[in-house]
């Protein structure tokens, strides 16, 4: 069975937690990073953790998983959303990645501090892979072998400042504010039988109780298998390290057609992206403001994976 872990503050220490039916109990040993926890527990001797001693109210719940780890996203990579987005998933042959940068990591119910200078600010469920190996080289993963390099799963938020990342051409900037990437509540370890899982898990997040994205890991263009194995021919990743696997439909962020695209590729920059603006502008409804609360969980309709529930208070920065 998949082992759902917790990482919290409790009497002024950090300590890390199998967590089942909102009781805690205490993981033995001392473990700083996320990585230094995969590298040195076993999920079966987790699972054997006799219940509970603590409850969550006695708690405050951190990210699951630390600021040393790299923090890497994929774009554009649910069907509809691409759709959405002008583009056609079946003629895409390539992932679209970026990063965001892990000092945006906070807990699942952080506020989300929205800077001054950022009129359009949006949401994006994701759910999160967390590695639980090095890979220092390139490797072929498949779904046979994909219990050998992610440990688990995790939700994530990819708060995103639209008139920063678009105009500006600038996902890292655009995305890495403080407080735009909450991790958590829980991390869920996964066992080779449970991999499948990642298939069929559902996202839902909602803004002041209404809706905005509801879709299954089902309809991912890139499945963890690929972009694995696309990645390590990249770069190197350590255990504990953590990636991001797109959004699915539903943002507020506002996509011209592909007619629109190509038109205003002919236009001088600044009356595109005034364009631009003015679009977004006519959705300003969708876009977060100060006192909007935002929702997300991912889980699978058995229950057997419960990711937790992720609540961020939206407000202005001071």
């Amino acid at each position: 069975m998949p082992v759902h872990l917790v990482r919290f503050e409790y009497l002024n220490d950090t300590h890390w937690g199998v967590i089942r039916h909102e009781r805690i109990s205490r993981i033995p040993g001392r473990f700083e990073t996320t990585g230094d926890l995969i590298r040195q527990t076993r999920a079966e001797k987790l699972a054997q953790l006799q219940d509970g001693e603590l409850t969550l109210g006695e708690v405050r719940l951190l990210s699951p998983v630390t600021r040393n780890q790299r923090f890497v996203c994929q774009g554009a990579n649910y069907r509809q959303h691409m759709i959405e987005s002008g583009m056609d998933p079946d003629a895409k042959h390539f992932n679209m990645i970026f990063t965001k940068d892990n000092g945006c990591i906070v807990a699942a119910d952080s506020e989300l501090i929205k800077p001054h200078h950022v009129r359009f600010l949006d949401y994006e469920i994701e759910l999160g892979l967390v590695l639980k190996r090095e890979i220092s080289g390139a490797v072929k993963v498949t779904d046979a072998n994909l219990h050998e390099f992610v440990a688990g799963v995790v939700i994530v938020n990819d708060y995103s400042a639209r008139d920063i990342q678009i105009p500006q051409m600038q996902f890292y900037k655009g995305k890495s504010f403080r407080t735009f990437g909450p991790v958590g509540p829980f991390l869920c370890l996964l066992g080779a039988d449970e991999m499948g899982y990642l298939n069929k898990l559902q996202l839902r997040l909602t803004v002041n109780g209404q809706v905005r994205q509801n879709d299954s890991t089902a309809n991912l263009v890139f499945g963890p298998a690929e972009t694995l194995s696309e990645l390590s021919d990249v770069q190197d990743f350590a255990a504990g390290d953590l990636i991001a696997t797109g959004t699915p439909a539903g943002c507020a962020l506002s996509i011209p057609s592909p007619a629109k695209q190509r038109i205003a590729a002919l236009l001088p920059e600044a009356v595109k992206w005034k364009a631009f603006m003015k679009a977004q502008e006519g959705r300003s409804d969708h876009y977060l403001k100060h006192g909007d609360v935002v929702e997300a969980s991912i889980r699978s309709a058995d229950g057997v994976i419960d990711l937790g529930m992720q609540r961020n208070l939206v407000v202005e920065q001071a």
